[in-house]
Order: structure tokens, then C-alpha cells, then sequence
């Protein structure tokens, strides 16, 4: 079985064979079986706003962000990230939301998966429209006041990181027979898409949304989002921190910046695990990884006991 990492402190401990986990626990983290009944009812959001703007053209003015509008339609940050404009996005949008998020969800729980989406979409689109603005400023060009920007994009950017999180060794299918590990996805699509604003010059638009939604995906799992095995916020692992989402060869530039939000954001945060048992990051390591092991084969246990215990000719619930 893939190794894969639960959501958790890295000095929490797994609990014993036998031993009662913890009410709210969420499972191990191991790669989704099927895709979730949330995640479907969002594809179909994504769909019904692409097929509502082949009826009705003009409600992308009341659904999109046109920076040159969008006061005094302020409700557009918040609606633009369920908009796909064309069909290759909604596609896309709706596989990525479907094969990320059964992965995720279970992971997290409905309401938790609900509020990082709702929280990355939103996020996304104020900083989508203060980067139109800045580069009119900046250019000149009153085409970053007038073009549509919408898409779920910023939200998919996000899902990456929080794979990273979860299953940093999952092998993701780019193209052909080409994979890459979910640990290394924020970094490559980071490169990709700043290559091709460069190739495709009306692709800049989508840049800031997928730095952005990458970037703030990882301070609210970093520093906010509540652990409930642990009752902590964040995930202070080194396997998580922010020179962990590039190469070692890029540390020289990245320390300096994590350690400033070490500073910035853990000030008044960390001093509640001091009381946690463990100190030694050697030590936490090993006992995560037995951790790890005894979650798995629990699994693996529970997974053959389901098998034999399913009726002939029934299927399992999705969810």
C-alpha cells in the first residue's frame, strides 16, 4: 500500500490496536475510492453555470469579475469561482474537482472540505481583483478592467496543496504515461503556468488566481485549519513547511520567507505544544511512521472484512 500521511501534529501519536480513536477522528488517509456525493453535486454547479451563460450571455456581467463593475457588484469575488466560461474548463474544472476531492473529503469531512472551498474561492476572487486592477495601473491597458474573470481554477490550485498535504507520494497522471508525485503538482503548475503567460499572453489572467489560491490553500492548512486529533491549529511538519513546496536548491530563497511567517503567524500558536510530550522532531518522526503503519494495517484488516461481509451481486454505499 501507497505510504500515505494522516492529517495530523507531527508529534501526535496513532492510537493502539483495539484502543477507542479519538469522537471526530477523521479515517487514514489513503487514496478515495469513489468520488463523493459533494463533489458531484458541485460538478453540477460548475455545469449548470456554464449551460445558465449559453442562455443567458448577459448574466456574466452579474456573475463574473469586470473589474470596471465589480463595485458596485461586490458579490461577483464571491460567485466567479463557480463560472466556467468555456467548455474545456468546465471539463476540467469538474474532473479535477471530482478525482481531487475523493481523495480530500474523506479526509477532512463534508463541512470542512465545504468551508476550504468556499474560503479559497473567495480569497481568490478579491485578490483577482486587486491584481486587475494593480496591472491597469501598472500597464495602462484597460483590458484588465473589462475582461470576465471567473473559474474554479483558484479552488483546484488549492486542492494540490492540500494533496501535498495529505498524500504528498501520490502519482498523479499528467500526460501519456508521464506521472508526478502530488508533492512536487504546486511547484510544477506554478512553473507551467508562468511559462505559458509568457507563450500565451492572454493566459496572465489566470496566473494570479492559481499562485494565489496555492498560496493561501497553504496558510490556512499551515497556521488555521483545527486538527481534530489534536485540537491544535495548523500543521507545523516539516513535510509542510513553505521551502517544502519547492526543491532544496531553491532553500537559500525560501527559509528566509518561512521563517518570517514562522514569526508572523505561530507567534501565539506554538506555545500550547510545548506541554505536548514529545520534542525531539527524530523521535516524532518515528513514532508518525509507526503510527502510520499500524493505521494502514488497520485498514487493510477493516478492507478484507468489508469484502467478505458485502452480500453477492450488492454493491457498497459511496459514501
Amino acid at each position: 500500500m501507497m505510504e500515505s500521511q494522516p492529517l495530523q501534529d507531527p508529534t501526535a501519536t496513532a492510537p493502539a490496536p483495539g484502543s477507542a480513536e479519538p469522537a471526530g477522528a477523521p479515517p487514514a488517509v489513503t487514496p478515495g475510492k469513489g468520488f463523493t456525493r459533494t463533489c458531484k453535486g458541485l460538478v453540477v454547479v460548475l455545469i449548470g453555470g456554464y449551460v445558465l451563460l449559453q442562455l443567458l450571455p448577459s448574466s456574466l456581467n452579474y456573475l463574473a469579475i469586470i473589474p470596471s463593475k465589480t463595485i458596485p457588484y461586490v458579490w461577483t469575488v464571491f460567485t466567479a469561482g463557480y463560472i466556467e466560461q468555456v467548455l474545456p474548463g468546465a471539463i476540467g474544472s469538474s474532473l479535477g474537482l471530482l478525482f481531487c476531492g475523493k481523495d480530500i473529503e474523506p479526509a477532512w469531512g463534508r463541512k470542512e472540505f465545504l468551508k476550504f472551498i468556499i474560503l479559497i474561492n473567495s480569497i481568490c476572487g478579491i485578490l483577482a481583483f486587486c491584481f486587475a486592477i494593480g496591472l491597469y495601473y501598472v500597464t495602462g491597458k484597460e483590458s484588465f478592467l473589462v475582461t470576465p474573470l471567473s473559474g474554479f481554477h483558484g479552488c483546484l490550485a488549492g486542492f494540490l496543496v492540500a494533496l501535498k498535504q495529505l498524500l504528498p507520494n501520490l502519482e498523479l497522471p499528467m500526460c501519456f504515461f508521464w506521472k508526478i508525485k502530488a508533492k512536487w503538482m504546486p511547484f510544477f503548475v506554478v512553473c507551467f503556468s508562468s511559462i505559458m503567460a509568457f507563450i500565451v499572453p492572454d493566459s496572465i489572467n489566470f496566473l494570479p488566481t492559481l499562485v494565489s489560491g496555492m498560496y493561501v490553500s497553504w496558510l490556512y492548512l499551515r497556521y488555521f485549519q483545527r486538527n481534530p486529533l489534536t485540537g491544535l491549529k495548523g500543521d507545523p511538519s516539516d513535510d509542510f513547511s513553505f521551502p517544502s513546496l519547492f526543491p532544496a536548491a531553491m532553500r537559500p530563497v525560501t527559509d528566509p520567507v518561512a521563517n518570517l511567517f514562522d514569526r508572523m503567524l505561530c507567534a501565539r500558536s506554538r506555545p500550547s505544544e510545548v506541554a505536548l510530550p514529545i520534542s525531539d522532531p527524530t523521535k516524532a518522526s518515528r513514532r508518525r511512521q509507526r503510527g502510520e503503519r499500524v493505521l494502514e494495517e488497520r485498514l487493510a484488516a477493516d478492507s478484507a472484512g468489508d469484502t467478505e461481509a458485502v452480500p453477492h451481486g450488492h454493491g457498497t454505499a459511496e459514501d
